[in-house]
């Protein structure tokens, strides 16, 4: 029993070593109050932070952003208008199906970004919709200078014929 009383003695001893050691005392810093006041602050800023959707913080220059998007979109939409009605108010439309079939496409591709601007907006996609409208205005531009080319030697040729008949 002695024997045992000597082991027990033992064991209490290592382990109030052990205890000190590690230091969990009433003064210890695992018990420091003002220590885990300060780790919940900070995990509740972290936590706060993580969770508010950059959106929200951004949301006034990606609206100011937007609107002048559309605005310029706008604006180049009415030129396409404009002159695909100038191109159409022209006698003869001969011509046009490589025209047509070129500007059917950039029509097609210009759908497919506004699509991608819908589900997921960028800087790139802008970019791309705004280089689209003016690829179209350009090609409307080669053609109204094409057709504006052509019109010339059409009526020349009409007063021709017109002149010979009256002859």
């Amino acid at each position: 029993m002695i024997k045992w009383k000597n082991l027990f003695v033992k064991i209490v001893m290592r382990w109030s070593n052990i205890k000190a050691s590690l230091y969990f005392g009433k003064n210890g810093w695992f018990n420091n109050v003002i220590l885990w006041r300060a780790a919940a602050i900070i995990f509740f800023a972290l936590s706060v932070y993580l969770i508010i959707p950059r959106n929200i913080l951004t949301s006034k220059s990606e609206q100011i952003s937007s609107r002048e998007f559309k605005d310029v979109e706008d604006f180049y939409t009415q030129q396409i208008s404009n002159k695909v009605k100038l191109i159409h108010d022209y006698k003869n439309n001969e011509g046009l199906n490589g025209f047509t079939h070129d500007f059917q496409q950039l029509e097609a591709m210009y759908l497919v970004l506004k699509e991608q601007m819908n589900v997921s907006p960028s800087d790139k996609v802008k970019d791309a919709l705004v280089l689209n409208l003016l690829v179209r205005i350009d090609l409307l531009n080669q053609q109204l200078h094409s057709l504006e080319k052509e019109v010339p030697y059409k009526e020349e040729e009409e007063e021709e014929e017109q002149s010979e008949t009256s002859i």
